[in-house]
This record gives C-alpha cells, sequence and structure tokens, in this order.
C-alpha cells in the first residue's frame, strides 16, 4: 500500500512538473499569460477531463491525474509559497508609506464589494448574513499573483492596483483568523492573546536574527544557503502560527514580511522566484482541475451569470471608487477590468468556510467554479482594459515614477564606485548603487552612502532596478564577462539610456562599445593619461596645454577603441549566462 501510494505520488509529481515544464516556455513563446495555459492544463489532465477516461484508455493514464485529494499537498505548498511572494513584495515600511491609499482606496473597495456581492448572495441564494458575508468578502478580492505581473508599478494602473491588493493580502490573515478559531470567544480570546505574542516573538526574533543569518550566507557567495534560510524561516513561521491556531497561510504571510524588513529581500526575492513561479503553476493546475467540464456543461448558464454579474459588481466598485479618487478616467477603467475577477486568495478563505462549516459544500463548489473561471479571464480582462484605456486617455498608460527613476545606477562599489558616488553628491546628481559584498555594503551604508546589496549577475537587472527610467547607467565590476553581459542587456532593453562602464583595457573596451556602452573607461589607458599629465607638469609645461592634449589623446585614443568595437566579429571574453 505504501509502495503504490508513493508510485501514485511521484506520477502525479511527474506530471504536474511535466505540465509546467510545458506551459511556460510555450506560452512564454505566443506572448499569453502562463496562467491560463496552466488553468487549462489542469483541466484537461485531471479527474473531470481526461483522467476520468483513464480506466477506458489505459495509455492516458501516465499524462492524467484520476484523484485531486492525491495532489492537494501541493496545492497548499503552492499556496504557502505565494503568500510568501506576497510577504515579500509589502514589508511595513511600504505598507506605511502607502497607508492613506491602501485604507482609503483598498479598504473602501473590500467593504463595498464584499457587501454588495455579499448581499446579492443572500437574496439570491438564500445564504444566512454571516455566510453572505464571508463570501461576499472572499470574492471580492482580486489576484495579486496574476494582476500586478500584467500591471507592473511603473504606471498609475499598476499603483492604483497595488494600493487595493496591498489591503486585501493583509485581509486575509483576520479572515482566516476569524474562521479557524474554534470554540467560542474564550477560545477566541486566547487564540488572539497567544498570535499577539507569536507575533512579537517572531518581529524581534526577525529583526535580531535574520540579518546575522543573511549576512553570513551573502558572505559565502552560494545562492543554495540563502534559499535554505528562506525556507527555513517560511517552515518556522508556519509552525508558530498554526501551534497558536492562526494557520500556515499566516505564517507564510508573516515570514515573508519580516525578510522585507531585512536588506536582503531583493536577493531573496531572485533566488526564490523560480520556486515560487513553480509552486504557483503547480496551484493554477489544482484550480484548473477544479473544472469540472461536466458541471460547466450542466448547469452553465447560472455559472456564467454569477461570473458576469460578479465581474460587473467589482468593475462597477473599482472604477467608481477611482474616479472618487480623482484618478484618470482611462486609469479607473483599466484597474477596473484588471481587478474585476475573484482570487486565487478567495479559494483559500473558502476552502476554510467549508472546514469551518460557515459555507455549504455546493455553495463552494459553485463558487469555486465561479473562481477558476474568472481567473481564467483576467489576463484577457486586462488586455481589453488597456486597449479601452488608450482610447479613451492615452495618457493614462504613461510610466510612473519607480524609486530609480532619474536616478544614477551604479553597479558595484569597490573603489571605483565610491568615487563615482562622491562625484555624483558632490555636484548634487542622484544615484543608487548596488553591490554583492554584504561587509562592503555594510561599510558604506555606514558611512552614508545610498547602496543595496544585490548580485546583479543573477535574475533579470534590467526589470529589479527599473534601468529604463534611470539617468544613466555605470558599470564598475572587476568582471569584465559580466560586464559586457550586463552592458549588453541593458543596451537591448533600453536604447536611449547611457551606460559607462569600467574597462580593463582597450581590447576589453572594445567589446564594450560593441555590447552597446555609451563610453567604456580602460584603467590602462586613464592610468598612462595621468602620468603624462603628471610628467608635463613637473617638468615645466603649463598646465592649459597639457589639459588640451591630454583630453585630445583621450578623444583619439577612444575613437581607435570604437573602431576596434566595430571591426570586432565576436568578443574575446565570449558571454557568460
Amino acid at each position: 500500500m505504501a509502495g503504490d501510494v508513493g508510485g501514485q505520488g511521484l506520477h502525479d509529481a511527474l506530471v504536474i512538473l511535466g505540465a509546467a515544464g510545458v506551459v511556460i516556455p510555450a506560452f512564454a513563446r505566443v506572448r499569453i499569460s502562463p496562467v491560463i495555459g496552466f488553468i487549462l492544463v489542469g483541466a484537461a489532465i485531471g479527474p473531470a477531463g481526461l483522467g476520468r477516461l483513464a480506466d477506458a484508455y489505459p495509455w492516458l493514464g501516465p499524462l492524467t491525474i484520476d484523484d485531486r485529494a492525491r495532489i492537494e499537498p501541493f496545492a497548499e505548498i503552492g499556496i504557502l509559497m505565494l503568500l510568501f511572494g506576497i510577504g515579500l513584495e509589502l514589508s511595513f515600511r511600504r505598507l506605511w508609506a502607502m497607508r492613506r491609499r491602501v485604507i482609503g482606496l483598498g479598504g473602501a473597495q473590500m467593504l463595498l464589494s464584499g457587501l454588495l456581492v455579499g448581499a446579492g448572495a443572500m437574496l439570491l441564494g438564500g445564504l444566512s448574513p454571516g455566510a453572505s458575508l464571508i463570501l461576499g468578502l472572499a470574492l471580492a478580492m482580486s489576484s495579486t499573483a496574476i494582476v500586478m505581473p500584467l500591471a507592473g508599478t511603473g504606471t498609475a494602473t499598476g499603483r492604483t492596483a497595488l494600493a487595493i491588493l496591498l489591503l486585501q493580502d493583509l485581509s486575509l490573515v483576520p479572515l482566516l483568523f476569524l474562521l479557524d478559531a474554534k470554540g467560542g470567544p474564550e477560545a477566541l480570546a486566547t487564540t488572539l492573546a497567544g498570535g499577539i505574542v507569536m507575533l512579537a516573538g517572531l518581529l524581534v526574533a526577525g529583526r535580531v536574527l535574520l540579518p546575522r543569518l543573511f549576512a553570513q550566507a551573502a558572505r559565502t557567495k552560494n545562492p543554495e544557503l540563502f534559499l535554505a534560510i528562506s525556507l527555513l524561516v517560511l517552515m518556522l513561521a508556519c509552525l508558530a502560527t498554526g501551534a497558536v491556531g492562526l494557520g500556515a497561510a499566516a505564517g507564510a504571510l508573516i515570514a515573508g514580511l519580516l525578510i522585507a524588513e531585512t536588506d536582503y529581500h531583493a536577493e531573496v526575492e531572485v533566488i526564490t522566484a523560480p520556486l515560487r513561479g513553480l509552486a504557483l503553476g503547480i496551484f493554477l493546475i489544482t484550480v484548473g482541475m477544479r473544472l469540472d467540464l461536466a458541471a460547466l456543461a450542466a448547469d452553465w448558464p447560472a455559472l456564467l451569470a454569477a461570473t458576469a454579474a460578479l465581474l460587473l459588481v467589482k468593475a462597477a466598485v473599482i472604477f467608481a471608487l477611482a474616479r472618487w479618487r480623482r484618478l484618470r478616467t482611462g486609469t479607473a477603467l483599466e484597474a477596473s477590468l484588471l481587478m474585476a475577477s475573484p482570487s486565487e486568495l478567495t479559494l483559500i478563505v473558502l476552502a476554510s468556510a467549508l472546514a469551518a462549516g460557515v459555507l455549504s459544500g455546493p455553495t463552494v463548489a459553485f463558487w469555486t467554479l465561479v473562481t477558476a473561471l474568472g481567473l481564467t479571464l483576467t489576463p484577457l480582462l486586462a488586455a481589453l482594459g488597456k486597449r479601452m484605456a488608450r482610447r479613451v486617455d492615452p495618457q493614462a498608460l504613461s510610466s510612473g515614477a519607480s524609486d530609480t527613476a532619474g536616478k544614477t545606477i551604479i553597479f558595484g562599489f569597490g573603489r571605483v564606485g565610491r568615487i563615482v558616488a562622491d562625484m555624483m553628491a558632490e555636484h548634487g546628481r542622484p544615484y543608487f548603487a548596488v553591490d554583492g559584498d554584504i561587509d562592503c555594503v555594510a561599510a558604506a551604508r555606514a558611512e552614508g552612502y545610498q547602496v543595496l546589496f544585490g548580485d546583479v549577475a543573477r535574475g533579470d537587472a534590467v526589470e529589479r532596478f527599473h534601468l529604463s527610467e534611470a539617468a544613466a547607467l555605470v558599470l564598475t565590476m572587476d568582471d569584465p564577462v559580466l560586464t559586457v553581459r550586463l552592458s549588453r542587456d541593458a543596451r537591448d532593453a533600453c536604447p536611449d539610456l547611457s551606460i559607462i562602464a569600467r574597462a580593463r583595457d582597450g581590447a576589453h573596451a572594445a567589446q564594450l562599445y560593441k555590447a552597446g556602452a555609451t563610453d567604456a573607461v580602460p584603467e590602462t589607458m586613464e592610468g598612462s593619461l595621468q602620468m603624462s599629465e603628471a610628467v608635463l607638469v613637473d617638468i615645466g609645461v603649463a598646465m592649459g596645454p597639457v589639459i588640451a592634449s591630454i583630453h585630445e589623446k583621450r578623444s583619439q585614443l577612444r575613437a581607435a577603441i570604437r573602431e576596434e568595437g566595430e571591426l570586432v566579429e565576436e568578443p574575446m571574453l565570449g558571454r557568460r549566462r
């Protein structure tokens, strides 16, 4: 029996991982959100799809899953990783900075949408007031995992969506707390007290221990150690919240928040991104398995009507609130369509409500199908909203300011990076530096420099640091291969960005020019020019002619290097991916 269970578990894992391996590259190639692909694959390979035919056609067995209960652990892991990623995006400081928009816009949307949807469920579905309210609040949520990659944070629409989503994500904790609490007022008070003590303990431990743990991991230059510490924090937080009755989901969110408060959150986001993406894909496959095509065919009028009504109510509420906050018409229109669908968190609340006896099995099954349909429609609604917003108000889609907008970004903060930062400060120009040496970062920040810990060799540096909005990019790392690669990536993504790169010698500078650098500064050339200037001044040549001749010689050498770069067919250093 144990062998059969283990064999079935391995089979299910291979099917899910194989489906993820097909969906991600296939849908990326046609530039369609893989969310739709994951849900459709789940519907196809699940017990309500081809899985029900496996007995009649044995060759389908290795390609399908015939029991959804076996893959629930995969779905739970996906949910925990999803909430962990949400916590990484938040941080207490970010919440405080956005408190007015989060509470005003996000709180109003959650309350109004929840009341309207709940009232409709109570009048048409015959639910009790308490059950209707829980259902309305669950359906009022929108998908952070789908919406934010589609909207980003560099537009007015993205910032509006973020404010609403932050409130929704935070509301998940008290909702789950109320649903999971058992035993009446006394048990509720005990759980609340235990939760407060546990949260205080996690905050203290996170502030004291996490920086030291991640600092040691940073010194080892070992990304696997970063991942291991992150997963350890996630596991311990889930165990702590589960022990006091809050549930593992709350612990996953708190774990992300704790790491978001450290200086290493950006690195943790990059290192855990593949795992979180895979976990989300697995979760969405399980969502697709909830799409019972037979049930849809049997009750399609009611399901389509409920889905359409939910989308219209939420879109109307978000549009009205956005206009009330004096946002542009195009921004309000795009945000309302983008966030009209339910959320993956809706499924978490529905499952908790079913376990608590607040909602019945048929009710949860019906609204689970509605949620799955809504999640499938989210990318399509986002595209429709963007197109309509462009027609109504073209300026609504213009980019907004990010944390690095208008700043000079310095990659590498050794002796060269520090000098560049000093000169930027001397002339009153804002800058933002990134370095992968935690000791260097700590020393620089103690001296007042604006430096963030991060390894620019991993992940998409262009996207992570919003290089498209930067004033210039300065590459000072003593790694010629990485410098060439970053120059090429930044130039491909940002044709108008000024890229100034440190080069070892003339040959390296030629490669940098070919890769797209605006200026490449060879150390050997600059050292020779400075020595020549010192010699000429010391032997009595006037400073003015010396400086003029040095500038002229530098221009000649750069022109020769540029010409050499144009003639080089392939960089000698090659590429490192």
